[in-house]
């Protein structure tokens, strides 16, 4: 993983060392402690992402395979939710 983007639950030195340490970087929204801060220091069109996968998963917690995990192998839950995506996309292209 070379980007991590996420939000500003995750802000944190610790976090983002770590993150540098494993030679990615970090898109993370900064907390306002009432500290100056500054919010051009991250990228705004990468964190805009961040909102469509989240909502994309929470699109896709309607099917109960999925939310619950009733598959034992790893590769049939990879199944069942690239089967969800495609039934949720079918839809916009059809």
């Amino acid at each position: 993983v070379n980007t991590v983007i996420a939000d500003k639950g995750y802000d944190s030195e610790p976090f983002r060392c770590f993150v540098r340490q494993k030679g990615g970087r970090t898109v993370i929204a900064k907390r306002n402690y009432g500290k100056d801060i500054d919010k051009s220091s991250m990228d705004r069109c990468l964190y805009r992402y961040r909102h469509l996968v989240e909502n994309a998963f929470a699109r896709i917690k309607q099917y109960r395979s999925i939310s619950t995990r009733y598959d034992k192998l790893e590769r049939n839950y990879a199944s069942m939710v690239s089967l969800a995506f495609m039934l949720m996309w079918l839809p916009m292209y059809c």
